[in-house]
């Protein structure tokens, strides 16, 4: 069996996608942009606000919430950088908490659109 093959030179940079599942095309045109710029990019993997059987049950919504909440912050966690996705400045609770998270392990963040001083403070 043929043994896969690895480029020579440095680890791409690996940026976490944060923000709002209710921007879902934003933050896959994020994804996108960052992959095509030679980027390892970790990003939201559900977006409960769409209707699916995995999350049709309230008790099986708030469990998995969680969960993806958890997996999250473990993306944080292995980035390099994050990317905050915030169409119109929006930063909603969770991606408040996600920054304040990103901010304790000290990892460098940009955002996609400007945000007014304290915007962004979790």
């Amino acid at each position: 069996m043929r043994q896969p093959t690895h480029s020579p030179g440095p680890r791409p940079t690996i940026v976490a996608l944060c923000g709002s599942t209710r921007f879902w095309d934003q933050l896959a045109e994020a994804n996108l942009y960052e992959t095509a710029a030679g980027r390892i990019v970790l990003a939201p993997g559900c977006n409960l606000k769409e209707p699916h059987s995995l999350w049709a049950d309230p008790v099986q919504a708030d469990r998995l919430k969680q969960q993806l909440d958890t997996l999250h912050r473990q993306k944080i966690d292995l980035a390099d950088e994050v990317l905050i996705v915030n169409p119109g400045g929006y930063i909603g609770d969770s991606t408040r908490r996600e920054i304040a998270y990103a901010r304790s392990l000290g990892k460098p963040m940009r955002y996609t659109h400007p945000v007014q001083d304290g915007d962004d403070r979790g």
